[in-house]
Order: structure tokens, then C-alpha cells, then sequence
């Protein structure tokens, strides 16, 4: 039966849970002994042992040991879909061609550019997502026409739009027609849908910050792992 080797080979369960990140060793006693972790569909016991191959479940989320674990920073370009729907000619697990099945975390429309972070750790994409609206995200736009006077005060106020009031939000003025802005919420197209309120098009629109990660000086195609100080910092925010 998969999973039961209780032999020396393998890791003990409650260590694999527990090296995931998921939590700590106790409360992987306490989650294994309330049966809501599983090997290979098997409901675990604190005896059993993973084995190279087997997977593990808690509450029907796949766990990696955090070794196996990447993220990855992308200067997304223009063009490609935030998707892994393989039917999508345009979806960007193609386009990185990376051998390791990852996920973003959170999207950026086709046409939009910049960051975007992908994992396969699924359990923090979660997390992250759950708490959007405590994450800060920075962005660079460009719009259509020159920026009036009453425009930082309006976008920082809050706009009604998708019949809600957007959360207040930190804007900076570059030029007659570009500005920065900090979000703390993650509404669909967001950025865009203040602007069409406010009479502007935005013409071009570059993430450049996503948490404590930053764009920094990557090209459009170009992505990197995170480093460890960036990780930790990561996970930290995401509660782990």
C-alpha cells in the first residue's frame, strides 16, 4: 500500500509536512492525527514514511518538500496570457518552457508588462492570494492625454468600480502623462478600469513591484530565482 513503508528509508510524514513549509512539526502530528493527511490517497498515520515518488495531500493541497520548491520572478512581456491552460497558444508556462509544473501568483493582463511571480508551491500562491488586499503592488502607467490637476487626489480616494469603491492607494505624478501607483487590492484590471472612470486610457502599464520583489533592471523575457533573503521575506508575509 503506498505510503505505509515504516522502514528506515524515506521521511518520517510529520518531517515531510513540516519541511514543506506547511507548518510546524506539531501541527503536522496534529493534522496527520485528525486525518486530513493523505499519501498517495491513503490516509496517513504518524508511523508512516514518504518514499521518492509518493504524494502528499493535506486537505487535497499537494505538498513539496520546500528543496523541491521554486520561485521565480518574470519581466512578463506584452502578448502573453497569465494562464496554464495549454490550449492558449500565448500561455506562459509555454513560453518559459520550464520543466517544473509553476503557477503565478496573481495575473497581469495581455496587455500589460512587467513582474509576475510564479511557483509551484501551491500552498503559498494560496495564502497570498487570500490576503491581496494587505499586499502592496507598484505600478508604472502611461495614459492618453495630459494628467489634470484633480487626478492623484481622485485616484487615491477611491473610484467606484465592478459595484465597489477601490481601496485607497498611493500615487505619484512623473509627467504629463505618466504617474506610478501602489495598490493594496487586486481587482480585474483595476488600473485601467480608474482610468476609464476618470476619462483616460492608459496606453502602457509596467509592474515593477510585487511585494518585496522587485523588477529592477530585468528585460522584457528575462526571469531569475528569487533569492533566499527574498524568500524568506516572501514566506514571511504569506504567514509561514
Amino acid at each position: 500500500m503506498p505510503g505505509t513503508d515504516k522502514s528506515s528509508d524515506g521521511i518520517r510524514i510529520n518531517k515531510y509536512v513540516a519541511s514543506s513549509g506547511y507548518c510546524s512539526r506539531r501541527e503536522a502530528d496534529r493534522l496527520i492525527e485528525e486525518g486530513r493527511v493523505f499519501i498517495d490517497g491513503v490516509k496517513a498515520d504518524t508511523g508512516m514514511r514518504v518514499m521518492p515518488g509518493n504524494k502528499v495531500t493535506v486537505d487535497g493541497h499537494d505538498l513539496l518538500p520546500e528543496d523541491n520548491k521554486i520561485y521565480i520572478a518574470l519581466n512578463k512581456p506584452l502578448g502573453i496570457t497569465c494562464t496554464c491552460d495549454p490550449s492558449d497558444p500565448d500561455n506562459i508556462i509555454d513560453y518559459l518552457g520550464l520543466p517544473d509544473r509553476v503557477f503565478t501568483i496573481g495575473r497581469l493582463d495581455k496587455n500589460s508588462s512587467g513582474l509576475i511571480l510564479l511557483t509551484n508551491d501551491g500552498d503559498i500562491v494560496n495564502k497570498l492570494l487570500r490576503a491581496e488586499n494587505g499586499h502592496e503592488k507598484e505600478y508604472r502607467v502611461k495614459v492618453d492625454h495630459n494628467i489634470e490637476k484633480d487626478f492623484k487626489s481622485k485616484m487615491e480616494g477611491g473610484l467606484p468600480i465592478l459595484g465597489q469603491t477601490t481601496l485607497p492607494c498611493e500615487v505619484r505624478i512623473t509627467g504629463n502623462r505618466s504617474f506610478t501607483i501602489i495598490l493594496h487590492q487586486g481587482l480585474n484590471r483595476q488600473i485601467r478600469r480608474m482610468c476609464d472612470y476618470l476619462g483616460y486610457k492608459v496606453v502602457k502599464l509596467t509592474r515593477v513591484r510585487f511585494m518585496n520583489i522587485e523588477l529592477g533592471d530585468m528585460k522584457a523575457g528575462e526571469y531569475r530565482y528569487l533569492t533566499n533573503k527574498e524568500k524568506a521575506v516572501l514566506l514571511k508575509l504569506a504567514g509561514r
